[in-house]
């Protein structure tokens, strides 16, 4: 590391590509910093977001008219265009931090999902080794990227989201609210983006983390038709389209929306339309 008036500090610099802006978040700068006993930094603001880890000792922390002390396993965010300035604790104990600063249009709302925002700046983090080593990798990563190249951009990418998991909180047991359409629309988009795969009543059930029949009850009576119904909805609308709109052979509708096999697909077919489906496209 290189002495500097108030710290020892490395800081490694990354220029992002189209690749690493594809994924809307990227890394631009980064670092280590040991404090010397007057370390402080600022009054400053930045452009970007910045994610700053306590290692080791105490820094006093302002923000916004708001000052707080904040200790090792805290982190911290300076957020772009806000006036920050930290400085070392009164205490004996060195001051050491590593921090990554990103940009993109997506880490606003992956701050606001571990807690960060302008408000409320910092965190705590009950155990700090795994988020301490995702961002040394991060960082080595960035050290070692002088010649940029597409796998180093990628697994980057891979790293900046590992950090956020590992700094959001477990939302625990899924809560749909008290009101049944406060869940149901959930299943039903759960039931549209599943239905060709052979999603049953019972997989959107546990989804919705209710007893079948109870859900089974209650989907009936909101939506006018029960669960099977709606599910076999979906597959033969969308058997319709592929019938009108592609040159796609029955087999191949028929295994694409998840019937084992043809035989079992045309029952369905002429239960719901009436029809068979090879009739029902000659017509067209």
């Amino acid at each position: 590391m290189q002495e500097f008036d108030y710290e020892y500090a490395e800081f490694i610099y990354y220029t992002p590509r189209n690749l690493d802006k594809e994924s809307q978040v990227w890394p631009i700068r980064g670092g280590r910093s040991t404090g010397k006993p007057n370390y402080k930094v600022g009054p400053k603001r930045i452009e970007c977001y910045s994610l700053h880890l306590v290692q080791e000792g105490e820094l006093v922390f302002e923000y916004q008219n708001h000052k707080v002390t904040l200790g090792p396993n805290h982190l911290f965010c300076l957020f772009p265009g806000v006036t920050y300035h930290y400085s070392i604790s009164a205490t004996n104990s060195p001051l050491r931090l590593c921090w990554v600063a990103m940009d993109g249009p997506r880490i606003r709302a992956l701050l606001e999902l571990a807690g960060l925002t302008p408000e409320t700046p910092y965190t705590y983090q009950a155990d700090c080794a795994p988020l301490e080593q995702t961002m040394e990798q991060i960082l080595g990563h960035m050290r070692n990227a002088s010649d940029w190249r597409a796998a180093v951009s990628l697994e980057l990418q891979s790293l900046l989201f590992a950090l956020f998991a590992g700094i959001t909180p477990d939302a625990g047991e899924r809560h749909f609210g008290e009101e049944p359409a406060g869940w149901i629309q959930e299943c039903i988009d759960f039931m549209e983006l599943h239905a060709t795969e052979g999603v049953s009543v019972q997989q959107v059930a546990s989804f919705a983390g209710l007893n079948r029949s109870y859900f089974s009850g209650v989907f009936a009576r909101e939506v006018g038709m029960s669960p099977h119904s709606y599910l076999q909805k979906i597959r033969m609308e969308k058997a319709k389209r592929l019938l009108r709109e592609t040159e796609a052979t029955v087999t191949e509708i028929a295994l694409s929306l998840g019937y084992p096999n043809l035989f079992s697909f045309t029952r369905a077919f002429k239960n719901y339309c009436k029809i068979a489906p090879v009739l029902f496209r000659s017509r067209l």
